[in-house]
């Protein structure tokens, strides 16, 4: 961190050199410096994302969400009912989450393909999606910020000896658990979870941090388009009645561009994005190549880990290196 100081301070002085020495040198300086106040932007960016995936203090949860998620926290397991097309989302989603964990899976038992597998679920709700992932096989914590979501979650759990053990739910935000759980799990499910956080940049941060080196995120949620607003939300909300009115905010929706962004900023490759498209007439979800609705992404987290101190140290060494590119100008500064 001092290295750090050093070099911004010693900047501080390069930019009070008089105007004469600028302008004779203004095309060296820029050339030779530009890659000085990128790698500074670096260091701050690197820097004030580690200290806030360590803050307990902010919530990505939005308490409006937790009450409109609390009313309907009896209507989990109803199949018919208001979560039915997150129960035929199922016929997608796990396999293409069982699929991309098989690729880094040499030897798999036959019947537990996931066996040996830690997963966070990331707002679980009441197990839908834990569950069919604790059946391959996998140790599976569900974590969800309504406690009645957990209750019902644990309830429906308990029928199944297998899943009891395989299981685990806890009441928390992901934010709570971030410390204790860094680097622990192989894969982190945020599964129609992004479209209601009021962080999604700290949300996104946090599950890269509990992510063990190479491991995988999977996201399903839905594009920030024209085209979703009047069928997610005018169609599916107002008119036909397929999810409840207020389920959604057009305004946290997040495109394919954005979110790969943000996961790369993070240290994590998008491997896939694939589109996702409902038919409320048949109630089935199939794949497709058009992501202006639905889509699901898959990241894999970088396999090299830096701590902080060396990030801070290669990147100081960089400046100073970066300083003394050209003899003329370092010559003229010293004077």
């Amino acid at each position: 961190m001092w290295g750090g100081v050093y070099v911004k301070n010693q900047l501080s002085w390069i930019l009070q050199i008089k105007p004469g020495v600028f302008n004779e040198y203004r095309t060296m300086w820029f050339k030779s410096y530009r890659t000085t106040f990128s790698c500074l932007n670096r260091i701050k960016s690197f820097r004030y994302r580690w200290a806030r995936l360590y803050s307990t203090s902010q919530t990505t949860v939005d308490s409006g969400e937790v009450k409109t998620f609390l009313a309907l926290a009896h209507k989990w397991w109803d199949e018919q009912g208001i979560y039915a097309p997150l129960h035929s989302m199922n016929d997608l989603r796990v396999p293409f989450i069982r699929d991309n964990l098989l690729k880094t899976i040499p030897n798999h038992q036959p019947g537990k393909p996931l066996f040996g597998m830690k997963i966070l679920d990331v707002g679980c709700g009441g197990g839908l999606l834990t569950e069919p992932l604790g059946r391959l096989g996998a140790s599976v914590i569900g974590i969800d910020p309504v406690d009645e979501n957990i209750k019902t979650a644990q309830c429906h759990k308990s029928f199944d000896p297998v899943l009891d053990k395989r299981i685990e739910y806890r009441v928390c935000s992901l934010e709570e658990i971030v410390e204790e759980t860094a680097e622990t799990f192989d894969a982190v499910v945020a599964s129609e979870v992004v479209e209601h956080v009021i962080d999604l940049e700290t949300f996104l941060q946090c599950c890269c941090q509990v992510l063990k080196p190479s491991g995988s995120l999977f996201i399903t949620t839905i594009n920030k388009t024209q085209l979703s607003y009047a069928l997610g939300i005018v169609f599916s909300e107002q008119i036909a009645g397929i999810v409840p009115k207020g389920t959604h905010t057009w305004e946290k929706f997040v495109s394919p561009e954005t979110l790969e962004s943000i996961l790369e900023s993070n240290g994590l490759s998008v491997q896939t994005v694939v589109g996702m498209l409902y038919n409320p007439f048949s109630g089935y979800w199939h794949w497709s190549e058009n992501t202006s609705l639905n889509y699901a992404a898959h990241a894999v987290k970088s396999g090299v880990q830096m701590s902080a101190e060396f990030a801070f140290k290669g990147e100081t060494e960089e400046l100073q290196a970066n300083a003394c590119t050209n003899p003329a100008v370092h010559e003229e500064l010293k004077k």
